[in-house]
C-alpha cells in the first residue's frame, strides 16, 4: 500500500499515536497495516546507539561506533567531498545497527565562542554551514538512512536553552540564522528537521507555524518531517496547527489523548493531522525500505576516514622558522597529558563510545620516533598548576632539540547542558607552556578544544597546531602532521577573538533566564570584526601550510550583474613551495557605498584544492543572485542593492590575494530602509571600541516592543516555571527540588563518565516543569503536574498521589 492509502485506513486514535514516540528513541508502529517500529538516534559526527533498553535520559552506554571529528573540526577542512565521505560513513553504521534516522547535523550559528555545545556546529558563517551541512546530509542519505537537521531554530546558547525566548530581528533571522538550513534543505532534503527548545521571538520553536510551516515548507520547499528536541512541546495540538510532526519521546499517550479530543471537539482540523500522520507513515516506509539485514561496515577503513578527516581539518595557526615539521635526527621532548589521553570530543548527547581511540604518543612510537614524555598536568576536572609536574616536564624540554606540548580545554570546559564563562584554557596548562618556552626556544603546541581560546603564550611558542576535537584519530593524524608526512590544509570557519570584550554579543551574551536578545543583529563574526578592521587573533579563513601558494589569472565573466543571473570567477593557483599540499580558496562579495548596513565582505563560494610542488589550476566559482542579497524586510523578500560590487579572492577573509568589479542592478528596494540611519544609527558605525546597542535602536529594528527581560518572581507558576524558579516557592517547592536531586542522583549512577553527569546537573534547574514527565521516567504524571502547580501557586494539596510523592 501507499503511504496515502495507510492514512486512509487509520483510526483517529492511530493516527495520533504516530505522532509521538513509542520510548525514547522509536517510532511507534502499526502492524496491521505493514508500519514497524524504526529507530533514531544521536548523531552528529558519529552514532550514539545506547546498548540495551534505553533509560529515560537516554545517558546510559552506547554501542561502539566511529567517532569522525566533531563539526567545529571538519568544517575547517572546506570540503564538501570529505564531508559527503564523513556522512556515508555514518549512515554505513546506521544500517548495522539498524537505525533509520541519526540526529544530526547541527547548523546553529556561532554567535558566541562561548557557547558550550558550538563543538557540534560549523561556522559563525551560514554559507560554509548550510553548504558542509548539506553534503554531510548527502552523505548519510545515500545509504537510505536518514538525517534531522539540528537545532530548528535560532539556538545560540546552552543557558536557559529550554524556555528562552530568542529576540532576533527578521534581517539577522533570515541571512545569519536560517540561511544555513535554508542551503541544507533545498540541496539537501533531510528526512526530518529537529525544531528547538527555545522560543524564537515569543513563540516556542515547536509551535511556531512561521517556521515550522511558512518558511520551511511553502518557501523552502522541505518535504520532509519535523520533529522535537527531546521534551520540546509546549502545547501539543498548537504544534500539530503550526507544523509539527513528532514528538519525541513520548508522553506515556497524554499528548496523543489530546489530539484526539481537539479533532473531536473541532479545535482541530483532522485534514491538518491527515497531512502529519501522512509524513509519519512516509518516513516509516521508506525506513523499511532501506533496511539491510545483516549488513556490517568496516571498522578499519572507518578509522582510516577519521583519520584522514582530522588531519584535513588541523589548522596551523602558526609556524615560524619552519619548526614543524619534525626533523629527523632530532631529540624530542612530548609533554602533556592529552598526548597521552586525548581530547577528542565533547560532552552530551554527541559523546561516541569510539571503536579505537589512538593516542599521540603511541602514534608517534609506532613511527619510530624517540622522545622523553612527561604529562605536565592532571587531568582532574579544575585541577590547579602542579609545580611539581612543571618542573618535570621542563626538565625534559631543556636541551632538546623540539619540545611539542599537547594541551587544549579538559571535557569539563565544554559540554552540552551549559555554556562558558570564559576564553580562558585551564591555567595548568598555560603555566605549563610558558614554563616549558622559557627553558625551550623550539616549543610547538598543538590544541585539542572545541572552540576558540586565548593564547597569552602566542608570541612565547614557535609553532600552534590547531587539532579541535578531532576524533578518535587525533592522535595519529597529529603524529602524521607532526611528521610532515601530510601538509596542514584546515582554515578556521570561526574568528578567534583577541579577548571576550571584542565579540560583538559581548553586552548582551547569554541574557537572563527568560530573554536573549541578539541586538548585534547581523554583525556576527568575520562580518562584525572586519567591518571595523578591528584586531583579532585570528581571523575567519586563516590556516597556515608547510608550502605556499600563489594567486592569479583572476577573471569575471560579465562587467555588469542583475538578478536571476549568474556569475563566473575564475582564478588560478600555483603551488610555489616545495612540497605537495592543500590550498582552501575563499570568494567573498563586498558592496561599495552600500545605502544600508551591511557586512563589508560576506563568504559566497569556496574550493578546496590538492598540488603538487610547482603545479598550477584553475578553479570555477558560480555566484548566483543570493550571493549580492539581502533580506528587505518591509518588501517581506530577498532584495539586491544597485551599486558596484567587488569580487574578492582570499586565503583568508583578511588575506585578499584577487579583486574584480561588477556593477549590479539592483531592485531600489534598499530606499525603504533610509529610515535606519536615523533610528538605529549604532549599525552604521562599528568603528567604535564596543558595540552597543541602545533598547531605542534595537527596538526599532526588531519592529516592535521589546518583550521582558525577567519573569516576575512573584507570578503565577505555570508548566514552562523552571525548578530554579520554584526552588523557593513554599514547602512543595524544596521538596520538588529535593525530590529531583534524588532520582538525579540515582540516575548519574549509569552516566558513562563525570561530564555527563555535569551536564545534567548545570541545566537541571533551568528546565521547566513540563520536562518532570520524561524525566521521571513515568512518575510523575500529568495529574500530578497539574496538582503540583496548583500547589506551588499556594494552593492546598488535595492530590493523593503528589502528598505521597513530596509528602506535602
Amino acid at each position: 500500500m501507499t503511504a496515502q492509502e495507510i492514512v486512509s485506513q487509520l483510526t483517529l486514535e492511530e493516527k495520533a499515536s504516530l505522532c509521538s514516540g513509542k520510548d525514547f528513541w522509536t517510532l511507534k508502529s502499526v502492524e496491521p497495516l505493514g508500519l514497524s517500529s524504526i529507530m533514531v538516534t544521536d548523531g552528529p559526527h558519529g552514532l550514539r546507539k545506547q546498548e540495551g533498553s534505553s533509560d529515560q535520559l537516554g545517558i546510559n552506554r552506547s554501542v561502539p561506533a566511529t567517532c569522525f571529528p566533531a563539526a567545529s573540526g571538519s568544517v575547517c577542512s572546506f570540503s564538501r567531498e570529505l564531508l559527503y565521505q564523513i556522512g556515508q560513513a555514518m549512515g554505513e553504521e546506521c544500517l548495522q545497527e539498524q537505525v533509520s534516522v541519526i540526529l544530526g547535523p547541527g547548523v546553529n550559528i556561532k554567535r558566541s565562542p562561548l557557547c558550550g555545545r558550538n563543538f557540534e556546529y560549523f561556522s559563525e558563517d551560514p554559507y560554509i554551514t548550510g553548504e558542509l551541512a548539506a553534503a554531510l546530509i548527502q552523505g548519510v542519505q545515500s545509504t537510505g538512512v536518514g538525517t534531522s537537521l539540528k537545532h530548528y531554530a535560532v539556538n545560540n546558547q546552552e543557558k536557559s536553552r529550554f524556555t528562552c525566548n530568542s529576540v532576533v530581528d527578521e534581517r539577522a533571522l533570515r541571512e545569519i540564522y536560517l540561511t544555513g538550513f535554508e542551503i541544507a534543505v533545498k540541496k539537501a532534503q533531510p528526512w526530518t528537521i529537529m525544531c528547538s527548545y527555545n522560543q524564537v521571538n515569543g513563540l516556542y520553536a515547536s509551535e511556531h507555524k512561521k517556521l515550522l510551516t511558512d518558511i520551511l515548507r511553502d518557501e523552502w520547499g522541505f518535504t520532509g518531517l519535523v520533529m522535537t528536541d527531546w521534551g520540546a512541546v509546549n502545547e501539543r495540538v498548537e504544534g500539530i496547527k503550526a507544523g509539527l510532526d513528532l514528538e519525541m519521546p513520548g508522553s506515556g499517550g497524554f499528548n496523543d489523548a489530546k489530539i484526539v479530543e481537539a479533532v473531536k471537539n473541532g479545535s482541530l482540523d483532522e485534514g491538518i493531522l491527515d497531512k502529519t500522520a501522512l509524513r509519519l507513515v512516509e518516513l516509516i516506509l521508506n525506513a523499511q525500505q532501506n533496511r539491510k539485514a545483516g549488513y556490517r561496515y568496516d571498522k578499519a577503513a572507518h578509522h582510516e576516514l577519521a583519520r584522514k578527516a582530522a588531519r584535513e581539518s588541523a589548522v596551523l595557526l602558526k609556524n615560524n622558522g619552519d619548526l614543524l615539521p619534525i626533523k629527523q635526527g632530532q631529540g624530542i621532548a612530548v609533554i602533556g597529558a592529552f598526548a597521552k589521553i586525548p581530547r577528542y570530543q565533547g560532552a552530551g548527547s554527541s559523546k561516541i563510545n569510539p571503536t579505537q581511540l589512538d593516542s599521540a604518543v603511541d602514534a608517534l612510537k609506532a613511527e619510530g620516533v624517540s622522545f622523553e614524555y612527561a604529562p605536565g598536568y592532571t587531568l582532574t576536572p579544575d585541577s590547579a598548576p602542579d609545580p611539581k609536574l612543571i618542573e618535570e616536564a621542563c626538565a625534559a624540554a631543556k636541551g632538546k632539540d623540539h619540545a611539542i606540548i599537547f594541551a587544549g580545554l579538559p571535557d569539563e570546559y565544554e559540554s552540552e547542558g551549559f555554556d562558558r564563562t570564559t576564553l580562558a584554557m585551564p591555567e595548568s596548562h598555560n603555566q605549563l607552556i610558558q614554563a616549558v618556552a622559557k627553558v625551550n626556544p623550539n616549543t610547538s603546541v598543538v590544541l585539542h578544544l572545541g572552540a576558540p581560546v586565548l593564547i597569552p603564550w602566542a608570541q612565547e611558542v614557535k609553532a600552534v597546531l590547531v587539532m579541535y576535537l578531532g576524533g578518535q584519530a587525533a592522535g595519529s593524524a597529529a603524529a602524521d602532521l607532526l611528521l610532515g608526512k601530510t601538509s596542514p590544509s584546515g582554515k578556521l570557519a570561526e574568528t578567534w577573538p583577541l579577548a571576550l570584550e571584542d565579540t560583538p554579543c559581548h553586552r548582551c551574551y547569554p541574557g537572563t533566564a527568560r530573554s536573549a536578545e541578539y541586538r548585534e543583529s547581523i554583525f556576527v563574526g568575520y562580518r562584525y570584526y572586519d567591518h571595523g578592521n578591528k584586531p583579532v587573533a585570528y581571523p575567519f579563513g586563516y590556516g597556515l601550510s608547510y608550502t605556499q601558494f600563489e594567486y592569479g589569472a583572476m577573471e569575471v565573466s560579465d562587467a555588469s550583474f542583475k538578478a536571476g543571473d549568474t556569475l563566473e570567477v575564475s582564478f588560478s593557483i600555483k603551488n610555489t613551495g616545495k612540497v605537495g599540499g592543500a590550498e582552501i580558496a575563499q570568494v567573498y562579495v563586498s558592496p561599495k557605498n552600500t545605502a544600508i548596513f551591511r557586512g563589508v565582505k560576506e563568504l559566497k563560494g569556496f574550493e578546496r584544492v590538492f598540488l603538487q610542488s610547482g603545479e598550477t589550476k584553475t578553479l570555477n566559482i558560480t555566484l548566483n543572485t543570493h550571493a549580492f542579497a539581502y533580506y528587505n524586510v518591509p518588501k517581506a523578500g530577498w532584495a539586491v542593492e544597485s551599486g558596484e560590487y567587488e569580487i574578492l579572492v582570499g586565503a583568508s577573509s583578511r588575506d585578499i590575494r584577487l579583486r574584480g568589479t561588477v556593477q549590479v542592478i539592483g531592485d531600489g528596494c534598499e530606499q525603504l530602509l533610509r529610515h535606519q540611519r536615523k533610528t538605529s544609527p549604532e549599525y552604521f558605525d562599528l568603528q567604535v571600541k564596543e558595540l552597543a546597542v541602545g533598547d531605542s535602536s534595537f527596538e526599532a529594528l526588531y519592529g516592535r516592543k521589546l518583550p521582558p527581560a525577567q519573569r516576575d518572581p512573584q507570578g503565577r507558576v505555570d508548566l514552562n516555571s523552571t525548578l530554579e524558579e520554584v526552588r523557593d516557592r513554599g514547602e512543595a517547592g524544596k521538596k520538588l527540588s529535593a525530590l529531583v536531586s534524588r532520582q538525579m542522583a540515582a540516575a548519574f549512577g549509569n552516566a558513562e563518565t563525570n561530564d555527563l553527569r555535569l551536564m545534567m546537573e548545570r541545566m537541571i534547574n533551568e528546565m521547566p516543569l513540563r520536562s518532570l514527565m520524561m524525566m521521571s521516567g513515568g512518575t510523575i504524571t500529568p495529574g500530578i503536574l497539574d496538582s503540583l502547580v496548583a500547589v506551588l501557586n499556594g494552593q492546598p494539596c488535595t492530590d493523593p498521589a503528589l502528598s505521597k510523592l513530596l509528602d506535602v
